[in-house]
Parts: C-alpha cells; sequence; structure tokens
C-alpha cells in the first residue's frame, strides 16, 4: 500500500531526518513546521539536494549531490553503514530478505568511489550514514527529487534499503515517507486512481479481489490493469488512445516535452476537460465541464501525506455553471444508462465497503475525531499511527521485507559540449503547478519565470541579473531572463514551470521515463544558455 509509515507527530519527535530530494521548507510548508518542532527538540537534519535550499538552510549538514546520482550516494552509505559494524543485525535476521546478495552488491561503492559519482564529500557521507544509523530513531523524507527520474522506482527501493539495514521502519519516530505535492494526491491513489489497482490499493489483476468487486457493482471489473499517464502519450502517439476525459489536470503545459504533448493532445478525436478554470488544455477542448472548486465549493474527504482522511465541507456555491465533480460524473453516467445518486457520503461508504483500509472511517467519526490514519479497519479501530510494525512481531506475520538490487544509472539527457549544463526543475512557495490557480492575482512576491544559475557560471558567461537569455534543449528553446542564485552550484540551473504562458519550462524538459511507473525524468536536462549574440555557454 503506497503511503508514508510514519505521522507528521513522530517528524516532531524523532533524532535524525534525512530530507532528500525534497525543499519542503517551500513546497511542503506545513510539513516543515512539524520538521521545525523536531529540530529544536534536538533532532539532527540532513539534506541531500543538488541546490543549497531554503530547506539546507536549517540543516545540520547540506549534502550537494549531483543530479541523478541517488543510488550512488545511498549505495556508498550502505556500504559505510556495514563496514563500520552499524547494521541492525537482529533486524534483519528476522524481518529481512536478501541481506547478503545486497552486501555484496554495495560492495564496490567504497566512500571515495561515491565521492567521485556524486561529488559528495567521502567524509560528508561518513558522516551521514553514521549519523543515520546510530540514531535511536530516524526518518528518511523524499519527493520530487527522488521520484522524477528514469530510476525513479530503483530510487525509492535504494531509500527502502537504508531503512531495513539499519531497522529505522515500523515503529514510532522511525520510518519512510513520500511527502505529497497536493493535498489529495495520496487520495487519489488510494481511491484507485492507478493504472493497476482498485480502492485501498487492491491488485486489479487478483482475482479473489475482483470478484468482490464484481458482485458488489454486478458488472465485471476489467481483468488488466491499464496505462498511466505517460503510457496514455504512448498510446495516443500509436493512435490506440482516440479519447481523454481530464479531470482537474493541465496536461498540455505539465507534462514532459510540451511540443510532443500538444500535438497528441490535438490529434484526439474527442477530449473533455472538468476543471475549475479554463486551462490552456481546455482551451483544446471538445468539451468542457466547469466544475466546483473542491475547497469550500464541494462535500468530501481528503488524504494527505501522513494517511489521514479529513473531512471537506462545502461552505460555498459554486459560481455561474459550475458544479461539483461527483454531480458532474454522476449525471453523465445517468445519461449512459446508469443513474447514480450524486451523495458523497453513500459513496464513501462504498468505499467503507470494498476497502479493509478505510472500513472504521464512518463520517461521525472524522468529524469527531478530526480525520483518521488509514489502515482502519473497523468502528473500534483508532487508526494506524505509523505502518510495518509487524515487522518487529516474532515471527514475523506475512512475508519479509526483501532487500532490493539497484544499480546507479546516470541521466539519459546527457551532458555534451553542446548541452553542457544541467537543468533541474521544481517548485517555488508562493505559486503552484502551471499557474492555473495562483497566475490571475497580483502578488507583491511573484518575479515570473527565470533560468537561474550560479554566480560561477554567470561570471563565466558574462550574465547579468535580468539578462534576457535563449535556453535550448535538445528538445526546444525559451526564452528567459536570468537570475543568479548562490544556491546553485556550477553547472547546474534551475527552472519552475509555474509561468508556461511566459516562459514553457516543460518544451525544454525529456519525456524519458521510468520503465516501471512512467514518472518522466523532469529533474535532469541537458540545455545550453546563449546570450544576446548567440555566444553559448561554456562548461569550462
Amino acid at each position: 500500500m503506497g503511503g508514508g509509515t510514519s505521522s507528521y507527530r513522530e517528524i516532531e519527535e524523532t533524532d535524525c531526518i534525512l530530507l532528500w530530494g525534497s525543499n519542503a521548507r517551500e513546497t511542503h510548508p506545513i510539513f516543515f513546521h512539524h520538521l521545525l518542532a523536531g529540530l529544536k527538540r534536538g533532532a539532527k537534519l540532513y539534506a541531500i539536494d543538488p541546490r543549497r535550499t531554503a530547506s539546507a538552510q536549517w540543516a545540520d549538514l547540506w549534502a550537494g549531490l549531483d543530479v541523478g546520482t541517488d543510488i550512488a550516494l545511498s549505495n556508498t552509505m550502505a556500504r559505510e553503514i556495514i563496514h563500520a559494524g552499524l547494521v541492525n543485525r537482529e533486524f534483519i535476521e528476522h524481518a529481512t530478505s536478501g541481506f547478503d546478495t545486497y552486501a555484496a552488491m554495495v560492495e564496490p561503492w567504497t566512500l571515495e568511489r561515491g565521492e567521485a559519482e556524486t561529488r559528495v564529500p567521502a567524509a560528508v557521507i561518513r558522516e551521514m550514514a553514521h549519523a543515520y544509523a546510530t540514531a535511536k530513531r530516524a526518518i528518511i523524507c523524499w519527493t520530487l527529487g527522488i521520484t522524477e527520474h528514469h530510476t525513479a522506482v530503483h530510487n525509492v527501493m535504494a531509500l527502502i534499503n537504508l531503512s531495513l539495514l539499519t531497522g529505522h521502519v515500523g515503529r514510532w519516530g522511525s520510518g519512510l515517507n513520500p511527502l505529497r505535492g497536493q493535498n489529495n494526491v495520496q487520495g487519489g491513489g488510494d481511491m484507485g486512481a492507478l493504472p493497476d489497482r482498485l480502492p485501498g490499493f487492491q491488485h486489479v489483476e487478483n482475482e479473489a479481489v475482483r470478484a468482490k468487486f464484481d458482485r458488489f457493482y454486478g458488472v465485471a471489473v476489467p481483468p488488466k490493469k491499464g496505462w498511466h499517464l505517460s503510457a496514455m502519450f504512448d498510446a495516443m502517439e500509436r493512435g490506440d488512445l482516440r479519447a481523454l476525459y481530464v479531470i482537474g489536470e493541465n496536461p498540455l503545459q505539465s507534462e514532459a516535452d510540451q511540443h510532443r504533448a500538444t500535438r497528441l493532445l490535438e490529434s484526439l478525436d474527442l477530449l473533455v476537460v472538468q476543471d475549475i478554470f479554463l486551462t490552456e488544455t481546455a482551451q483544446r477542448a471538445d468539451i468542457v465541464f466547469p466544475a466546483a472548486a473542491g475547497a469550500f465549493e464541494s462535500e468530501g474527504t481528503v488524504t494527505n501525506s501522513e494517511r489521514r482522511v479529513q473531512r471537506v465541507r462545502k461552505t460555498l456555491n459554486p459560481p455561474g455553471e459550475a458544479r461539483e465533480d461527483l454531480a458532474i460524473i454522476c449525471d453523465l453516467a445517468g445519461r449512459m444508462g446508469h443513474p447514480w445518486a450524486a451523495d458523497a457520503e453513500a459513496i464513501w461508504n462504498e468505499v467503507r465497503q470494498l476497502s479493509p483500509a478505510h472500513a472504521g472511517m464512518s463520517y461521525a467519526r472524522l468529524e469527531q475525531l478530526s480525520g483518521l490514519q488509514w489502515p482502519c479497519y473497523d468502528e473500534q479501530h483508532p487508526g494506524e499511527v505509523f505502518l510495518h510494525g509487524r515487522l518487529w512481531e516474532r515471527p514475523v506475520r506475512g512475508p519479509r521485507a526483501p532487500f532490493s538490487l539497484v544499480k546507479h544509472a546516470l541521466p539519459l539527457d546527457h551532458l555534451d559540449d553542446q548541452f553542457p549544463l544541467r537543468l533541474t526543475t521544481g517548485r517555488r512557495l508562493a505559486e503552484y503547478n502551471t499557474g492555473v490557480q495562483t497566475g490571475s492575482y497580483a502578488s507583491p512576491t511573484r518575479r515570473g519565470e527565470t533560468i537561474d544559475v550560479s554566480p560561477e557560471d554567470a561570471a563565466r558567461m558574462g550574465l547579468v541579473e535580468g539578462q534576457s537569455v535563449r535556453v535550448t534543449s535538445r528538445r526546444g528553446a525559451v526564452v528567459a531572463p536570468v537570475h543568479i542564485d548562490p544556491s546553485l552550484r556550477p553547472g547546474l540551473t534551475f527552472m519552475t514551470f509555474h509561468f508556461p504562458d511566459d516562459v514553457a519550462t516543460n518544451l525544454l524538459t525529456s519525456d524519458a521515463t521510468d520503465p516501471l511507473v512512467g514518472t518522466a525524468e523532469f529533474k535532469a536536462t541537458a540545455i545550453r544558455i546563449e546570450t544576446g549574440d548567440g555566444t553559448p555557454a561554456s562548461r569550462h
């Protein structure tokens, strides 16, 4: 079941935090307040990120690794923990499998090799490894800096390996936490908005699971998994996908390689968009359903990064012809011969009957307790604060936790003399995604899109603050003003995708994807910068 193992409260009471590929200070500010409470109580923070972000400024130590070398760093830390005798041998022997093979795999990753590959000093790697392994309680948190790579799944597995090596999972204050980028990303996955899962992360290819849903609804659930978003665009390219129904998403501007995304969306026979604004995607749609805002104008639930399900209450009527998402979907079903009642609580009770993890979460309990964390198996169950406590039972119930053999692989969009600079992308505190919700109002903090470069690169290239330059990748080019950012090291640049109407960053990014889950490699694009006279930047 895909969810963070720990609660927010635990981050306040842990001893060591590895914040890996996450600028939580700007992108998850509510969570970061909990993290700061942990620092005030004495926790050590290690920020692992190519940029010295606002989060890293609060850290005891910043490990500025090269983009795409996360597995190399994890494997080096693992080898150091093993050689220093800091593994949790008792936990490994009774709760895990595959340790010996894993130890052999990381054996070549000496501190010296790790430094050469990641550019993190050997002494820094050693300090982090020892601090994490010797802490009584320790938590690893990560976000898109880990997952927006062609090795996304393997990056996550590398972090899981570290937790198994040290026993930092399944106990209060120790765990693994992917921080979700929006308020209900977790809830979407929980409810089955994944190509291979039904609500409660039940696998669609499991016959017993499908039989339960077949009986409940009186129809046969398709036995094969569907397409994730990247696979949908591949299917459009082949001509196998001819119609698309988009709800609350702006793929024309959020997808990597925007030229390709535009071409494929415009090739569809039918494009339907349901949204609260007329997005760039909606402007190209055949049909637009104006929707109510998820907060304040709709009834329902959301689930946050600590797996807490919370009630959403309607306090305002949606404007104009806008309607709640649920009303639109149920009305559409009625036109297709299936009269569904648009009642949020009734549908939530369907979820409770079909997903064991949500069975104990009645609306009354969610109201009374200000939310509950799944799994919550019945109406006497308090909800699980942390997951995988079974790994500490003797004997372990269910399967052991396996070590994963994951190998370092460089970004697919390689650097060379023509494209000598690395562009990584991310978010800023005051903005949100493709700017649909935050771009329509005046803000004193808004400075628009920039190409952020290090002071060293700016000096070498003769760039000044605000200067307009041309940024080119193997897929496209944009013009953007320069911002000189001391958080960047030489050779690394940064952009967001918050201002696509002004600077369409995703014209640059690669649509190379992780073959396991289809996540695009937004974090590792090769670019060059040209000044007004067409002079290309040099890497040297």
